[in-house]
């Protein structure tokens, strides 16, 4: 079984989510925030929500303040932003997503998938694809428009062959 399946996080209603709800979809996992230069592609991350979302595809974002201080709010600061671009995907209570404090999800993807700088993410709005199986399959950087994984998304949504 995939460690994807075995961790957990708490959404950002306080609601503990086991991630073995997500077996057998595919999912985008990106740390967001709300001041950052790269918070419009909420908007792109909802389209992929909408187009994808019936087919497998579950987008689930992790607001954190370790870059910047672009997300120095709260609850109500996060869900204003939210509201704003309309986001409908699941979101997560703030995280850490370098150092000792790290949430395990992003301490075992930046194990799978290390970036540029190794096993740490690099700046806000960093996105990985994680496999029907559970499975890490890519990473893409901040500035990778969320219309430019439709082909990695299809491609993990696929039937095996």
């Amino acid at each position: 079984m995939s460690r994807f399946y075995e961790l957990s996080a708490r959404s950002l209603e306080g609601e503990e989510i086991a991630f073995s709800r997500f077996k057998g979809r595919a999912a985008l996992v990106v740390n967001t925030a709300s001041l950052c230069g790269f918070t419009p592609q909420y908007a792109g991350l909802e389209a992929l929500h909408e187009a994808y979302g019936a087919r497998g595809l579950d987008v689930l974002a992790f607001p954190c303040d370790q870059f910047g201080g672009q997300e120095p709010g709260g609850r109500p600061e996060i869900e204003a932003c939210l509201t704003r671009y309309g986001v409908g995907f699941r979101v997560f209570e703030k995280v850490e997503v370098n150092g000792e404090r790290a949430h395990p999800l992003f301490a075992w993807l930046t194990a799978a998938l290390p970036g540029l700088l190794g096993r740490k993410v690099r700046w806000n709005f960093t996105k990985f694809l994680i496999g029907r199986d559970g499975r890490p399959l890519r990473r893409f950087g901040p500035a990778t428009a969320p219309r430019r994984l439709e082909g990695a998304i299809e491609a993990a949504l696929a039937p095996p062959r």
